[in-house]
């Protein structure tokens, strides 16, 4: 979504390195094109003013003067001021001391609020919640059903008690207040401790979508009103928040299609606006495609510094602690990593969802988009046909594999022997790693561990220095203190040898002629 933003910020920012103070004009100059970039992304033209006066405030300030690296200091300002337009504080939500808790959904049509209302339900119920849906879009066509199709996938129940309409040319008979004030009854009585509402919207803000949304929230006195807004929608996002908080004022924002192509500048608006915090983001079409919107990752993402916080919550939330535990003892036992293991690992990524994402949520990815636009999702699954189509004793001993069964497994997997033979070689080479890992000895080539590059060398400086002979001090008398003692530890170390060892021990009386030896070996034990 912020791609074009985030390119022009970032290209901004790599004039400043290497200087070691900024004067004016550097502030001018940088300020000027971080304008440029939040216009062209459609951000609000009153948050874009207030935003960059406080950069340049802060920026011609102490903070920025005597810092050793100015530019970064430039970059943090940034990110600080990103962070509060985007709403400061990440926003929980508010759960009733008195279940359940209500939720209601608001916003224009086509923004994806019944989508979002299974969202959010699955992800509630993730959290141990009991949640229900309250289907109370009774006038756009198949909202209810819609409604009922997403709680089946989440595993949620759908109080629906009317259907709806059917198309658009049937009139709506309904009364979606009574359906609402009937779902929390309904949830209070089957010990629901949250209740998510679906309203009706618009193609555009009217006194009738207002005054019925209006009356719902009267009916129900919702705990949380959570309007739903497309991030496409350009500056239009704008006017619409306010007169939604204005007719019902809401106490969150849901940002969705967070995946888009669009500018989407103008959503990032909302928050500075309305002054309501942004509380979670829909990032795809499917259900597990939501995350709690936290301002500063999002900022972080926007600046090109990563989100692995993000990225580390996505793995806990998927990764099968068995396996992990599985795998994190046969590390420690020094077993051999097979294709099995292989593939559980990457059964286990692919439950974490796109690779695209999680790569894109990496420091620094933006200067390789090109390429992980170009990464095809469906590489693992030609990786796991590969593996598949193996079988058992060759997944645990792929040294068999010779001409024939590669054959034969490409074959089977689709895939050229070219691929089959590539898969082997990167197999082999991680396989090498995860011996050495096991080991001891560290990945090679990373400094600070130890390998080629890391520990072992201060390790051989360590020992060579050990074997160096201590200097001789020019004191007569300490020198001779000093052989003494030197000639004390080598008798010492005479003594506790036993006679005859193969360690240096002396016998006097050892006569090699006693060993019976081969005539004329005796010169080889010089006698």
């Amino acid at each position: 979504m912020f791609n074009s933003l985030s390119d022009r910020l970032t290209s901004t920012f790599k004039n400043l390195r290497g200087k070691g103070r900024l004067t004016e004009a550097d502030v001018d100059a940088t300020v000027r094109e971080i304008r440029r970039a939040l216009l062209d992304a459609d951000v609000a033209v009153p948050v874009v003013r207030a935003f960059t006066a406080s950069v340049k405030e802060r920026a011609l300030g102490l903070e920025v003067s005597q810092a050793l690296n100015p530019g970064q200091q430039v970059v943090k300002i940034v990110n600080e001021e990103l962070k509060a337009i985007l709403g400061g504080e990440t926003r929980r939500l508010r759960l009733a001391k008195n279940p359940p808790t209500v939720i209601m959904l608001a916003g224009l049509q086509g923004a994806g609020k019944t989508t979002l209302a299974g969202k959010l339900s699955k992800h509630l119920k993730s959290q141990g919640h009991s949640p229900l849906l309250v289907a109370a879009d009774l006038q756009r066509p198949n909202a209810v059903r819609q409604l009922q199709v997403n709680g089946e996938r989440a595993g949620v129940p759908v109080y629906a008690p009317h259907p709806g309409v059917s198309s658009e040319f049937e009139a709506a008979t309904g009364d979606p207040v009574a359906v609402a004030r009937q779902g929390v009854e309904e949830a209070r009585t089957k010990l629901h401790d949250v209740v998510i509402v679906d309203t009706a919207g618009r193609l555009g803000v009217d006194a009738e979508l207002m005054q019925q949304a209006a009356d719902i929230r009267a009916a129900i006195n919702p705990d949380e009103v959570l309007f739903v807004i497309d991030a496409m929608i350009g500056q239009d996002a704008v006017n619409t928040a306010q007169a939604f908080n204005e007719g019902v004022n809401f106490t969150g924002v849901v940002l969705t299609k967070l995946d888009g192509d669009a500018r989407g500048g103008a959503a990032l608006s909302v928050a500075s606006v309305t002054g309501k915090p942004i509380m979670f983001a829909s990032t795809g079409e499917g259900l597990t495609d939501f995350e709690v919107f936290h301002p500063d990752r999002m900022a972080s993402r926007i600046l090109d510094l990563g989100d692995v916080l993000t990225l580390i919550e996505q793995a806990e939330q998927s990764w099968d602690k068995d396996e992990a535990d599985r795998m994190a003892k046969k590390f420690v036992d020094q077993e051999d990593f097979t294709l099995d293991d292989f593939l559980a690992q990457m059964q286990q990524i692919r439950k974490m969802g796109s690779m695209k994402k999680m790569l894109m949520m990496m420091p620094g990815a933006a200067g390789m988009r090109e390429q992980l636009e170009n990464f095809d999702e469906r590489e693992i699954d030609r990786v796991e046909a590969i593996v598949r189509s193996m079988t058992p004793h060759e997944r645990v001993a792929p040294k068999i594999i010779n001409g024939s069964r590669r054959a034969r497994i490409a074959r089977g997997s689709g895939v050229h022997v070219s691929e089959v033979n590539g898969l082997l070689e990167r197999f082999v080479q991680a396989q090498k790693m995860m011996k050495k890992m096991a080991a001891g000895g560290g990945i090679p080539g990373m400094p600070g561990m130890a390998g080629p590059g890391g520990f072992t060398g201060a390790r051989k400086k360590q020992q060579a220095a050990k074997g160096k002979k201590k200097a001789k001090s020019g004191n007569p008398a300490k020198a001779a203190q000093e052989r003494a003692e030197a000639e004390a530890r080598r008798a010492g170390a005479r003594t506790a040898l036993p006679t005859g060892s193969a360690f240096g021990g002396q016998d006097t009386d050892f006569d090699p002629a006693s060993l019976n030896l081969p005539k004329g070996f005796d010169k080889f034990l010089g006698k």
